[in-house]
């Protein structure tokens, strides 16, 4: 065998150097002024009563102030939002029949020009207006809502939300197809409930037992999100962690997301004005937008 070649200092130096330079992907790329940007999703993109409409059909409630908007002004992306209230994985792809019209098939407002895309899909399909309305107790004791879903070793929301990472799965895929050359983010659910505690009945009338089964099904679904963001070519943005204590029993001023009687404009169970601003800020987050000063 031949001798191996001796690195010169200068080299060893540089290898040195190299090896503790930050890589580019240990931060996102900033993102460029002026993208041609699509987002697409449900009520917690579309941000029903937080401000005024965006858009046809009306029945999408779609407010100026949601994410998307939010993060268009900031970034000065050209912004098209798609977004509908009620929305599941199946009307990115066909027409949804809402109050006042139709809103066309969500993928339609994608091209080969996009270049950034955020999706924000998932609950409807797990059934979260179902699910908010069948857990309400007129008993603070006991898991009702834990006991209506399950039955014997079944979990009818956990069955769910598993079957909802396959079809996410399948958007991004299609996502990636209109759009190949778009940066796509995959938006997740902030925190509808407490992240720990027995919640605040009768403000929000779910048993204690019940808000830990719930907190469960939600922390659930992020993480199919999560994982299909993963192995789908896409940014996973935790919506999560930065709305911890805002949630349905915080105070008024410090509830981001409201409860089922709302004390700021905003549709039960769903963010205000102030949760759809931390919904933007997550985004830009992952995009790599300093926050404004």
């Amino acid at each position: 065998m031949g001798r191996r070649p001796i690195l010169s200092v200068a080299a060893l130096v540089g290898l040195v150097a190299l090896l503790l330079t930050p890589t580019a992907s240990a931060a996102p790329a900033p993102l460029p002024a002026g993208q041609v940007y699509v987002a697409l999703g449900d009520s917690y993109t579309s941000s029903p009563l937080t401000g005024a409409p965006a858009g046809p059909p009306p029945g999408c409630q779609r407010s100026v102030n949601n994410y998307p908007h939010l993060v268009a002004e900031r970034t000065g992306a050209q912004l098209t939002d798609v977004s509908c209230s009620g929305a599941r994985t199946r009307d990115l792809a066909a027409a949804q029949t809402v109050d006042g019209g139709q809103n066309p098939p969500q993928y339609d407002a994608l091209g080969a020009g996009t270049q950034l895309v955020t999706v924000g899909i998932g609950g409807n399909d797990i059934g979260f207006g179902e699910i908010v309305r069948s857990c309400v107790s007129a008993s603070p004791v006991g898991t009702p809502c834990r006991d209506r879903w399950t039955e014997a070793s079944h979990d009818e929301l956990e069955a769910r939300v598993d079957a909802l990472g396959d079809r996410l799965d399948d958007v991004l895929a299609e996502v990636h197809r209109r759009a190949p050359a778009a940066r796509v983010l995959l938006v997740g659910y902030p925190s509808v409930l407490p992240a720990e505690g027995p919640g605040c009945y009768p403000v929000v009338p779910y048993t204690p037992g019940d808000v830990a089964y719930l907190r469960g099904v939600l922390g659930h679904l992020n993480t199919e999100i999560a994982d299909a963001a993963a192995g789908g070519g896409a940014t996973y943005v935790d919506t999560a962690t930065p709305t911890v204590g805002h949630d349905v029993c915080a105070l008024p001023g410090e509830r981001w997301i409201e409860g089922l009687l709302p004390t700021a404009p905003a549709a039960p169970v769903h963010p205000n004005a102030l949760g759809a601003a931390a919904m933007a800020r997550a985004v830009l987050a992952a995009l790599g937008v300093p926050a404004a000063a």
